[in-house]
């Protein structure tokens, strides 16, 4: 395959850095030893302050390195390097956490090759401290506004073995047209990090194009290696960019339509997050929701304007169901078990 069109298209990798210790250089050794030439490797470091760019020394020479002053976010400088990345076709995003097989790349090219109406290519990711698990295979998008990724948790034997359309796919290791991505605006900026690459794969699915999980394209991707699981950081920024994905993509039809269901998930994460000790982020981030809310919507004229499919055609993409999102990984059964532990009556403790 290497002497194939595949092969011979300009393509550009970006690895965007902040204080990812020993995971940058075990990351850009692997995209290195990837089967297929790579034109430009591109690293964005964001003001790191620990030894990740020390202990990759050794492989800087082989990158274009771009040193920020402070830290932009994940999208800024994402964007910065994308512009920087010129006369590459394709453009390969990669989180420094994510450690690709040697032929990661090559299959995302093929699978592009065979699906001219595709844009975005994301990877079967298998969990790096858990071989056994999968870290997902492309993210669903609930009518709600919730997105997950498909199969996380789940054996690697039983992921999908075969490539498969998804809503979007996540960017921790994701191949997309540089012109298409470019077309669309490229990440949110104000999103700084987390659901970006969800909104980046709603805006381009409202141009016309689909994003496919490619089966044979295989990383092995840490998670939240520098901002934490649940931390503040990760609920603050998800929850809020959550509600701005929904009201600057969802078309009109369905927004009205599902905002009785998106209410109710934010009133949720509410109460779930307060149960688990964060209410002060959690209301937090969805005050600031709130409050972004005008820019949104001025945003949104924009993103429907160009919209070149039916609202309709959007909808059959994404995941339905009332409860479909509160049935994954039991969180009824969480919320009801910390809700009685509170209204328990007193002189009734477990013997």
């Amino acid at each position: 395959m290497k002497d194939s069109d595949d092969a011979m298209a300009t393509k550009c990798v970006i690895v965007v850095n902040w204080n990812s210790g020993p995971y940058l250089r075990k990351c850009l050794h692997a995209v290195l030893n990837q089967s297929v030439p790579i034109e430009k490797i591109i690293v964005v470091d964001n003001a790191s302050t620990d030894a990740s760019l020390l202990e990759a020394e050794d492989l800087l020479p082989h990158v274009q390195l771009i040193r920020l002053p402070h830290n932009s976010g994940f999208a800024a400088a994402n964007n910065l390097a994308v512009k920087a990345a010129e006369g590459c076709e394709w453009i390969a995003f990669l989180n420094p956490d994510a450690f690709p097989e040697p032929e990661w790349l090559e299959c995302l090219l093929a699978a592009a090759k065979s699906r001219p109406e595709g844009a975005l290519f994301g990877s079967r990711m298998i969990q790096a401290l858990d071989p056994e698990r999968l870290d997902g295979v492309g993210d669903a998008y609930h009518v709600s506004g919730v997105h997950w990724r498909i199969g996380h948790g789940q054996n690697v034997r039983d992921s999908v073995a075969h490539d498969a359309e998804v809503f979007s796919v996540c960017g921790a290791a994701m191949l997309c047209r540089r012109d298409l991505f470019l077309e669309v605006g490229g990440f949110d900026e104000r999103f700084f990090c987390y659901a970006e690459d969800v909104d980046l794969g709603f805006r381009l699915r409202l141009s016309g194009h689909r994003c496919w999980y490619v089966a044979d394209s295989t990383v092995y991707h840490v998670g939240s290696a520098t901002t934490g699981k649940r931390s503040d950081f990760a609920v603050y920024h998800g929850h809020r960019n959550l509600v701005w994905v929904y009201f600057k993509n969802m078309p009109w039809p369905l927004l009205w339509l599902y905002l009785p269901q998106h209410i109710f998930l934010n009133v949720v994460s509410l109460l779930y997050f307060t149960a688990h000790g964060q209410a002060r982020v959690i209301f937090a981030a969805k005050w600031a929701a709130l409050c972004g809310l005008p820019r949104v919507l001025r945003e949104r004229r924009q993103v429907q304007q160009t919209r070149r499919i039916g609202a309709w055609e959007i909808r059959f993409a994404m995941s339905t169901g009332w409860l479909t999102p509160y049935l994954r990984g039991g969180l009824w059964k969480e919320l009801l078990g910390r809700w009685l532990s509170v209204v328990k009556p007193a002189g009734r403790g477990d013997k």
